[in-house]
């Protein structure tokens, strides 16, 4: 079962439980609390093994959706992933905001950016990965948290991102200090080449807000990066 429907399990039952303390004080029959039981531990064991959790992921988009804070959070999260990866060489697929935008797609979670990572798939199979390759997506990674830190001076998302990075760098063999070490140096690359291209992202924000296609955001971007001298 996973995290979310561990979660909302939990919730669920602590519910129920004051449910059943309180029940005989406002007159409500044991066996409201019971079926309650039953139907939410049924939904919780369907979602993880028919919905592979995306019925919880739902269920909690769906709550967060209501905050407009909570949407523009995303929105900035995801295009520091964008921007980030654009400017690394790594072309975006695709993108969503939402749960249900990905799940219409076909694609499981919450959504988010979605690169070509064939390269560095490939890369791992035979055993071949560079430092500079494994460097450029460690950044891409840790854009979203950058992009966050830069504009609200703290984190929310993140977690899945950082779930990526630790685990191949562990899969590759580094100790930890040097996964940790490796982690902050991307967080700090990816800090720079947003605030290195600010007029860059606030475009891509408006872009992606207005859910425009991966070619129309890439040239938004485009169209706003620094001159060269």
């Amino acid at each position: 079962m996973n995290q979310l429907s561990l979660n909302l399990v939990a919730i669920g039952i602590f519910t129920i439980t004051m449910l059943s303390l309180l029940g005989p004080m406002i007159n409500v029959s044991p066996m409201v609390p019971a079926i309650a039981t039953a139907g939410i531990l049924g939904l919780a064991t369907l979602d993880t093994l028919s919905w592979r959790g995306q019925g919880s992921t739902l269920m909690l988009d769906w709550l967060a959706g209501f905050s407009a804070g909570h949407r523009d959070r995303v929105i900035r999260h995801e295009a520091g992933h964008f921007l980030v990866a654009h400017q690394l060489g790594i072309p975006a697929t695709g993108y969503t905001l939402n749960a249900w935008d990905a799940l219409k797609q076909g694609y499981p979670g919450q959504g988010g950016v979605r690169f070509d990572s064939e390269e560095l798939e490939v890369a791992i199979q035979q055993g071949q990965l560079s430092g500079q390759l494994l460097d450029r997506y460690c950044t891409i990674w840790m854009a979203g948290i950058a992009a966050e830190m830069l504009i609200y001076g703290n984190v929310e998302g993140g977690a899945d991102d950082r779930q990526k990075l630790r685990g191949l760098l562990a899969q590759l063999g580094l100790p930890p200090a040097e996964r940790e070490q490796k982690e902050r140096w991307s967080l700090l690359r990816a800090k720079t080449l947003l605030q290195e291209h600010i007029a860059a992202y606030e475009a891509l924000l408006a872009a992606m807000t207005q859910g425009v296609p991966v070619d129309e955001c890439s040239e938004a971007i485009e169209q706003h990066l620094p001159q060269a001298v």
